[in-house]
């Protein structure tokens, strides 16, 4: 039986890992084509199982091989492991995934937010996990953090060159910071499937009083459209506004449009993409299956093939 399941990656949001686990082996994916396999032992290895859903480091993992573009490449192995069992555990992982559409369902619905100093609603995520028994191991953690400038750069006026301003991601930070108060608090909620009153839709509050402090956030976020349309349960004009903004940054929009959940303007989703391989001088990405069956084949078939 087959686990399939997607997590945000934080701090701060950058994406979603995409995760498909047995009960003795996983395969993780941060674009939709390469996969990364790991194996979990079992009692006589002597290496105790202790699984534990996510991202987070877990060494009673081994990392066995790498899935891509329907080809397989397999790692040396400790001696430690059952070769054969291994194989199979990749066989029943690789066969699941030439069929899987993507992106799986996002599972993190335990979240850790920062709240607003004035009425302690939900400002900006920090954390995220899958499982209520895991929230203990994050950190008491009150410091939301904006994607830094070297990540993605968000280019200053010329007004705010000539004063020497900060990077906008730096500021906004700081804003969101001020926003908290000087003692901030955070907390854990547990968030269902379609549940949005109350919680940002782009992950970090959208609402400021004052007029710098609300021109400076759609400048944040909309150059963050790219990722942010990775998100799952947006509303229509959320998303919208979303595709919008990525028409700027197309070459962005291709790279992460592999698991993007849904389109809400295909006519113009096809243009960005377009437009990014024409200024690249590069073929159509490989595909991913996805959700909506009309968007390509899936990037893997059952014919596996070695690659040595």
């Amino acid at each position: 039986m087959v686990h399939a399941y997607s997590q945000r990656m934080l701090p701060p949001y950058s994406g979603f890992v995409q995760i498909a686990e047995t009960d003795r082996a996983r395969a993780q994916s941060f674009d939709g084509i390469g996969w990364e396999i790991h194996y979990l032992p079992g009692s006589n290895t002597g290496v105790q199982p202790k699984r534990g859903q996510g991202i987070s480091v877990d060494r009673s993992y081994f990392r066995v091989g790498h899935l891509q573009n329907d080809r397989l490449k397999p790692y040396v192995l400790p001696a430690c492991l059952d070769s054969a069992d291994v194989a199979d555990s990749i066989s029943e992982l690789s066969e699941f995934l030439a069929d899987a559409q993507l992106p799986f369902p996002a599972a993190d619905r335990y979240e850790y937010w920062l709240l607003d100093g004035n009425d302690e609603s939900p400002l900006a995520l920090l954390f995220s996990c899958c499982e209520e028994s895991r929230m203990g191991t994050f950190p008491a953690h009150t410091e939301w953090t904006a994607l830094p400038h070297s990540k993605m750069k968000i280019e200053n006026t010329a007004d705010e060159v000539a004063r020497k301003e900060p990077p906008v991601n730096h500021r906004f930070q700081r804003q969101v910071a001020r926003r908290a108060g000087a003692s901030p608090r955070a907390a854990w909620f547990k968030r269902e499937q379609g549940e949005t009153a109350g919680f940002p839709c782009f992950l970090v509050r959208e609402d400021w009083p004052d007029q710098d402090e609300h021109d400076l956030c759609p400048r944040y976020l909309l150059r963050k459209a790219p990722r942010l349309l990775r998100l799952q349960g947006l509303q229509p004009n959320d998303r919208e506004r979303l595709e919008i903004a990525g028409k700027a940054h197309a070459i962005e929009v291709d790279r992460y449009y592999p698991l993007y959940p849904e389109v809400h303007d295909q006519r113009r989703m096809s243009a960005i993409l377009v437009e990014a391989r024409l200024r690249r001088g590069t073929p159509q990405q490989p595909a991913v299956k996805r959700q909506d069956k009309d968007r390509g084949p899936a990037p893997l078939s059952k014919d596996m093939r070695i690659l040595e």
